[in-house]
């Protein structure tokens, strides 16, 4: 018995129609799509702009902000001790101006020969100097021989803004030698570190160093 043979159905015409089938459909990137990124690009520009440095320095409306916190600082220092309140002083704020002005151009001086002065230490709370005061009773045995090391708040001129401990080393050591030419002087031989402004003016001679505090 023959059999008749029927050839293979084209069953193309049943599937269902895909996005792939029609090049039109496919994803790509058009105006529409480019003008978003653009966009997300523009906001997270204007946002990282003002973070960034420009040419090693702060952009403007940044470093404005920066010199008039600075130039309010001592102040602001000033007014907190007057009422009482800690003051963190971290950085220079509430430097006697005097001070202040002379290590300013200390710094200036010292860094034309490559030399960076650190303030490590400025102004002091009467609080902050009698913590230290007392952890150092702790840690020497006994309030004769922390007293040469540390003053409590009565007799510190960290306290009263006239006084800064520098670093690193090569800055204690230039501004021992030329700190006097803004009346800078190393107080104590065995702080390196400690400087106040004693010379009666600049560029005169500073007074013998003391042995201690």
């Amino acid at each position: 018995m023959n059999r008749t043979v029927y050839p293979p159905r084209d069953t193309s015409a049943l599937r269902r129609p895909s996005a792939h089938d029609d090049p039109r459909s496919r994803r790509s990137v058009g105006p529409y799509r480019i003008a978003a990124r653009a966009v997300v690009v523009l906001a997270v520009a204007l946002v990282a702009v003002p973070v960034l440095a420009v040419g090693g320095r702060l952009v403007p409306a940044i470093e404005d902000a920066v010199d008039a916190r600075q130039a309010t600082a001592p102040e602001t220092a000033r007014a907190a001790r007057e009422a009482g309140v800690t003051y963190d002083d971290s950085d220079e704020g509430g430097l006697d101006p005097a001070l202040e002005h002379a290590l300013d151009h200390a710094r200036a001086a010292a860094a034309a020969e490559g030399i960076e002065i650190v303030v490590t230490s400025g102004w002091r709370s009467a609080a902050h100097q009698q913590q230290l005061f007392d952890e150092a009773v702790v840690r020497y045995g006994s309030v004769e021989e922390a007293h040469k090391w540390v003053l409590p708040p009565d007799e510190s001129e960290h306290v009263t803004g006239r006084a800064v401990d520098v670093g690193p080393q090569a800055a204690r050591d230039w501004l021992e030698a030329h700190g006097a030419r803004w009346g800078l002087c190393r107080v104590y031989r065995n702080e390196p570190w400690h400087f106040e402004r004693l010379a009666p003016e600049d560029g005169g001679t500073c007074p013998p160093m003391r042995d201690n505090a």
